[in-house]
């Protein structure tokens, strides 16, 4: 039997994901916030400190001392500067992006590309809810 989406299935999903994440960035020194930050730096380009703790609390759900500590640990790992992301930094988010986009490719690929879609426009939705309730 299919399982219909619920927050348990939610659940174990998220902590498949988390656990296939937290395996690939063993050894480099970050953990889950710093990967996050790492992510939202490398995106931004050169941004304000204060633009980049807001982006990162917002995607962890956190406050900005936390977002704040997760950009700090990135300097203090020579990661980010004031002009966004050193190059060490780009080389090791470049790197494990490789790796995290190798390892979910093969966790999706019993899963059709229409269905990847479905599921994509439903989290995004129920995401939205959760995220306007929070508001």
């Amino acid at each position: 039997m299919t399982p219909t989406l619920s927050p348990q299935v939610l659940g174990r999903a998220e902590n498949a994901h988390r656990a296939l994440l937290e395996s690939l960035l063993a050894g480099s020194g970050l953990g889950y916030p710093q990967w996050v930050a790492l992510k939202i730096a490398a995106g931004a380009g050169p941004a304000d400190r204060g633009d980049l703790a807001a982006r990162i609390a917002g995607a962890l759900k956190t406050g900005a001392p936390a977002a704040r500590a997760a950009l700090d640990d990135l300097a203090a790992a020579g990661l980010l500067d004031d002009g966004g992301l050193t190059a060490a930094g780009r080389d090791l988010h470049d790197r494990l992006t490789a790796a995290v986009t190798e390892a979910t490719a093969r966790a999706y690929s019993a899963v059709t590309a229409a269905d990847l879609a479905t599921a994509g426009r439903v989290l995004d939705a129920v995401t939205a809810r959760i995220d306007a309730e929070l508001a």
